[in-house]
């Protein structure tokens, strides 16, 4: 089965089609104030303009209020939304659009009982615990945290890069991969090259 690629921390028209260019499946967008890769819905929406169809769109939200997420998705038109806070299974499902939410990982995080808690999530984004931050980090956390029996498809997160993708796909076998920093010149700046690279690396493991 192929392994499917997330370029996440879109900020400009440019790196969105030059991801897809790539082969990316999907593009997230973080609406988060206090991350370097924040953008507004209307960027946003301008951006997903420029894309070719098929490319699925990922809104990227950490504790909202509903109003902000009803907001942005009347402006932006995101096909899934992804959870990166604390934010309840009730909270996560209202806004009638398929979710995944990212669960920090570390020891003695049970992932077992997140995936029950968020049993219709459409996968479980597994990224690296930092404290006081809420992803992007470029951090790498001990795959072998990792149940084998996870009922939900995982997306792989942190500290992924183009020099061992390949390794972790081989290691854990995940539905997808996510990468945000690993695939930039500087904070919300894709670097094409290294989108390039991190996406050859991914096909590279699969075959």
């Amino acid at each position: 089965m192929r392994t499917r690629v997330k370029i996440c921390g879109i900020t400009r028209a440019e790196d969105a089609v030059a991801a897809h260019g790539a082969g990316a499946d999907a593009l997230g967008f973080v609406f988060y104030d206090p991350s370097p890769r924040n953008v507004q819905a209307e960027l946003a929406r301008d951006i997903i303009r420029a894309l070719p169809p098929f490319v699925t769109v990922v809104g990227l939200f950490v504790d909202p209020d509903p109003g902000q997420v009803e907001r942005v998705i009347s402006i932006a038109p995101v096909d899934l939304l992804q959870f990166h806070g604390d934010e309840t299974p009730q909270l996560c499902r209202r806004f009638g659009l398929p979710y995944m939410k990212a669960i920090r990982v570390r020891p003695g995080v049970d992932l077992l009982e997140y995936a029950g808690r968020y049993n219709d999530s459409r996968g479980l984004l597994l990224d690296a615990f930092v404290s006081g931050t809420h992803g992007g980090t470029g951090t790498r956390f001990d795959w072998t945290l990792i149940p084998k029996n996870l009922p939900q498809p995982i997306v792989l997160s942190g500290g992924l890069d183009p020099e061992n993708v390949a390794e972790a796909i081989r290691q854990v076998r995940p539905a997808a991969v996510d990468v945000s920093s690993g695939v930039e010149a500087a904070k919300g700046i894709k670097d094409p090259r290294r989108i390039l690279s991190f996406i050859s690396g991914v096909r590279n493991a699969d075959a």
